[in-house]
């Protein structure tokens, strides 16, 4: 029998059949996961119907939640839940995946692990 995880992160990438966005949001947390050292538990959430949307406040695939929590800073006041296709607000301007750094940053917060020593252990040695 195996022993269940513990410490890690539980990352949930909420979709919806159809939407073709969460899987470039999956591999946007492996390869975050990666360059930090961190191996998220990680839950595909397929929302099969708009009772199912409003019961999960899904705001549209993809939704990635971190430790429970969306990591679009700017959800908290939102409610409005659909099967639709997510857009989000950057800097940079309206994208179908979130920023990077908001993903990075819930990562790393719910890991405990401070920005600047996931910023060495992710940099090449100088020396390899």
């Amino acid at each position: 029998m195996t022993e269940p995880r513990k410490n890690l992160p539980l990352v949930e990438v909420l979709y919806f059949d159809g939407c073709p966005n969460h899987e470039p949001a999956v591999a946007l947390l492996e390869r975050l996961s990666r360059e930090l050292g961190i191996e998220p538990e990680l839950r595909l959430v397929n929302v099969a119907d708009q009772e199912t949307a409003e019961r999960l406040r899904f705001l549209g695939s993809p939704t990635i939640r971190v430790g429970g929590t969306d990591v679009d800073p700017l959800t908290e006041e939102r409610t409005d839940y659909a099967l639709s296709c997510r857009v989000f607000r950057t800097e940079v301007g309206i994208e179908v995946q979130p920023d990077e750094r908001w993903v990075r940053e819930a990562l790393l917060r719910e890991t405990g692990t401070p920005a600047r020593a996931a910023a060495r252990s992710a940099s090449p040695s100088p020396l390899a």
